[in-house]
């Protein structure tokens, strides 16, 4: 019988230590991970960006710039192509937007629904993220509120987006709420608009958050950060 005891108590107490080991992971340890992925998926970019500012111009004849505006470089699955900037979570929120929202790329920042808009385009510019775990980076989504800017650079523009309507709770399967114009979100006609989700609760994914947001301003990186960036 103390055997049976003695056995069990074991068992338990393995059982417990596993628990304990994998909220640790849970919490922490995939965190850091993706911290350090979402800070190099930024400097990747930063050195990109670098890179094309750069690149010599060329000229003609008369020593004017020759060359046509080159066409906006197609999002590669996977890859960042933007970062976010949303005051309200803080200065200091920022993180990279890649393409497309399978699981891998969740882990390295935000990503766009790829059938939607592209940044600043007529459309719905369509951004999930993770409420909880992978660096929790919409923990504070339920902060937002109408009025509070999103903004985001793609290295070359600054984008201002303000959001008109949100958070809104629904469930996975109401997929309307990234159309080009969601029904939901007020908007008649139309525009260009950005779409948040990330998962309801913070540690289920039973329901969804949203949040809606018309393009309010751009401007050239050239000249320094938005208004909305400055403290």
């Amino acid at each position: 019988m103390r055997v049976v005891v003695r056995t069990l108590s074991e068992l338990c107490i393995t059982v417990g230590t596993l628990i304990c080991l994998f909220v640790v992971y849970v919490l922490f340890w995939t965190g850091v991970r993706a911290d350090g992925a979402m800070n190099h998926q930024i400097d990747v970019l930063h050195d990109q960006w670098s890179k094309q500012t750069a690149r010599p111009k060329s000229t003609g004849a008369t020593g004017a710039s020759s060359a046509a505006p080159a066409p906006p470089a197609p999002y590669v699955g996977g890859k960042p192509f933007a970062i976010m900037y949303i005051p309200r979570l803080g200065f200091t929120w920022n993180k990279p937007v890649l393409e497309n929202t399978a699981v891998s790329t969740l882990k390295k920042g935000l990503g766009h629904y790829a059938h939607t808009a592209r940044l600043g385009q007529v459309g719905n510019f369509a951004v999930a993220g993770h409420r909880r775990t992978y660096g929790d980076p919409f923990v504070d989504f339920p902060r937002l509120r109408p009025g509070d800017a999103v903004v985001l650079t793609d290295g070359t523009t600054w984008f201002t987006y303000r959001i008109d309507k949100g958070p809104y709770k629904t469930v996975p399967t109401d997929v309307e709420v990234i159309d080009p114009v969601p029904r939901k979100s007020g908007y008649t006609r139309a525009g260009r608009y950005l779409t948040l989700t990330t998962c309801d609760p913070e540690w289920g994914h039973s329901h969804r958050l949203i949040v809606w947001a018309h393009l309010d301003s751009t401007q050239p990186v050239e000249e320094g950060e938005p208004a909305a960036l400055r403290r």
